[in-house]
């Protein structure tokens, strides 16, 4: 049996705390420890785990959900509390999967199934014992926003865990960016991550790209050829617009998830998988299954933990760090082809255009804005006028605007959704009252303003 991979100092062994109240079971688990190289140390009741926590330190504890003095869910959260680094695994038997969903999202690292499945335990052990990549927070994640340090602060809180996560916010939001900052400051870390965008792959092979296929399983599979779950084995696997599955493959996706095992095309046989899986999607999931197009089953299963992502609008402060980031970007790939700008500053007039512009289309907007705009500027100074947020709009009688702006057509839709009510239109576009004013006479809507009232 292979020793477990730990990122401590040679010759310090990791020590391990098993507490289950099966006299079986502890013994299993201690031999099977012993191999990998680690020291456990058992209990048999809370209160002796909580005594051992008190006299001497672990790097892994694997605990029962149910004990004769307690909850395993206790522990979970006594450790929490008092041991943040300490990561706790948990044992479940059949029927205690809500309990074990309920232990995820309050901090497990990750659950392990009775009759324990020692393939599943080596790779537990060897994934928590292996200390987390801790990267900087590179120009990806770039604000210091409110929203943006609660983001901040999740991601490294999720990434302490082997708990799904699913990533909800609108189109644009750099739900794969964060995606990936999980997963490098993750147990994961030094492992693959690979991004799948499940509405992109013909239904047809959906099936051959996730889970391979064997040489010949069906016309055209002229080699043997894995899938992304292989690909993806000991780190994460990113399932992008989740939402957009077929749902004949929700159902073996379903059963790989729980049984932690595939079994390619055209094989006999299934085989085991170690794989983290986050998901991420701008639909709303919950509608999803009210609606029939996502199975439930599938949605608890991938959705444990919930995490939103803030539209750009609401990090308004954000704007000119997260600009000067992306035209930085923008002059490094310029000069990498042959481009020679040596800077890309916004004037005061183009930073308050973009801090009072809704972003629609969030990040990704802005950076198309940024490099259209840098292709535009004289001297590599941004002006309003190098942004082209609306272009020239023509007012139009009644009730909307010419020209190219995606803003002025959002704003004029908006406006009429709730019968020109200023009030309604700013909350949904999450703008002030001020802000939808100076809008409204920006493009000439106070003249379609004008003739709504006379109706």
């Amino acid at each position: 049996m292979d020793k477990v991979q730990s990122d401590k100092q040679p010759g310090v062994v990791p020590r391990v705390l098993v507490v289950d109240d099966e006299a079986d079971l502890r013994q299993l688990l201690e031999i099977t420890l012993s191999r990998m190289g680690t020291l456990p140390c058992s209990a048999a009741s809370l209160r002796e785990a909580r005594d051992l926590l008190g006299r001497q330190s672990f790097d892994l504890c694997l605990t029962d959900m149910r004990l004769p003095d307690g909850r395993g869910m206790d522990l979970v959260e006594q450790i929490q509390k008092e041991f943040p680094a300490l990561p706790v695994a948990i044992i479940t038997a059949y029927g205690d999967m809500e309990l074990a969903v309920e232990a995820l999202r309050k901090g497990a690292f990750d659950c392990v199934s009775k009759p324990l499945d020692i393939h599943q335990l080596r790779a537990l052990v060897n994934q928590a014992l292996v200390n987390p990549v801790r990267s900087q927070m590179d120009d990806e994640l770039v604000g210091d926003s409110p929203a943006m340090r609660v983001l901040k602060s999740r991601i490294d809180k999720l990434a302490r865990t082997q708990a799904p996560v699913c990533i909800c916010g609108e189109s644009g939001t750099g739900k794969e960016i964060i995606a990936r900052q999980i997963h490098v400051r993750s147990h994961r870390g030094s492992g693959p991550f690979v991004a799948v965008n499940c509405g992109a792959i013909p239904e047809d092979l959906i099936e051959s790209e996730f889970f391979g296929h064997l040489k010949g399983s069906f016309t055209g599979a002229a080699s043997q050829r894995e899938g992304f779950f292989q690909a993806a084995e000991g780190g994460t696997l990113f399932l992008d617009e989740i939402g957009d599955m077929p749902m004949s493959m929700q159902v073996k996706l379903l059963r790989a998830i729980q049984e932690r095992k595939i079994r390619p095309v055209g094989a006999e046989h299934e085989q085991p998988v170690d794989v983290r899986i986050l998901s991420a999607s701008h639909k709303q999931l919950h509608d999803e299954v009210a609606s029939g197009n996502f199975r439930q089953d599938l949605y608890y299963r991938v959705n444990v933990i919930e995490l939103q992502v803030p539209p750009l609008r609401e990090r308004g402060q954000d704007i000119w760090a997260l600009s000067q980031a992306i035209l930085d970007r923008i002059i490094r790939r310029n000069k990498e082809g042959g481009i020679h700008q040596c800077h890309g500053e916004l004037t005061d007039e183009a930073l308050d255009e973009l801090r009072n512009y809704p972003f629609p289309g969030n990040v990704r907007e802005l950076e198309n804005i940024l490099e259209r705009a840098m292709a535009l500027c004289e001297e590599g100074r941004i002006t309003p006028e190098d942004l082209s947020l609306c272009g020239r709009p023509v007012p139009i009688s009644p009730g909307g605007v010419e020209g190219d702006s995606s803003e002025c057509e959002q704003l004029v839709a908006v406006l009429e959704q709730h019968r020109w009510n200023r009030s309604a239109a700013a909350r949904q576009l999450g703008l002030t009252l001020r802000q939808l004013r100076y809008r409204i006479q920006k493009y000439g809507l106070d003249q379609d303003l004008d003739q709504e009232f006379k109706h």
